[in-house]
């Protein structure tokens, strides 16, 4: 097992269409996981999520979150960001990244439908900003 590089941990977040998964503190203090599509922003990582889910509920009390996104075949890496998620409602930024991250895992001929049907109020584009990433490849060397 190796520690990636940062080079390396920005190639493999914006390779593929591997899905993150990611932790919030609930009000009580249990955690809640979901998985989200999401695209790397410099050293940033943005997805979405619907104003009453869980994880919306969650970021505007408390914006700690962590963030694991994993390849699953042999040698197996991952990459684990803690950090803090900001939440925004702007509608031009809303459609803006549903059309990216769209054309990421369900390809650019249908960016822009998707882009449409989600990029819509209520929508939230979510920004998390790293404080700590841990990062190895090569799990099964």
């Amino acid at each position: 097992m190796q520690a990636m590089t940062p080079d390396e941990i920005a190639a493999f977040l914006g390779a593929g269409t591997r899905t993150a998964k990611v932790a919030t503190v609930r009000a009580d203090g249990r955690p809640h996981v979901a998985p989200v599509w999401f695209l790397p922003d410099g050293d940033q990582l943005i997805f979405m999520t619907w104003h009453t889910t869980v994880k919306a509920a969650n970021i505007r009390r408390d914006g700690r979150v962590a963030v694991t996104v994993d390849d699953e075949a042999p040698p197996f890496a991952y990459v684990v960001v803690e950090g803090v998620a900001s939440l925004s409602d702007d509608a031009a930024e809303i459609r803006t990244w549903a059309e990216r991250i769209a054309a990421r895992y369900v390809g650019p001929d249908q960016a822009a439908t998707y882009g449409e049907r989600n990029g819509v109020a209520g929508e939230l584009v979510v920004r998390v900003s790293p404080t700590r990433t841990v990062a190895h490849k090569g799990i099964a060397d």
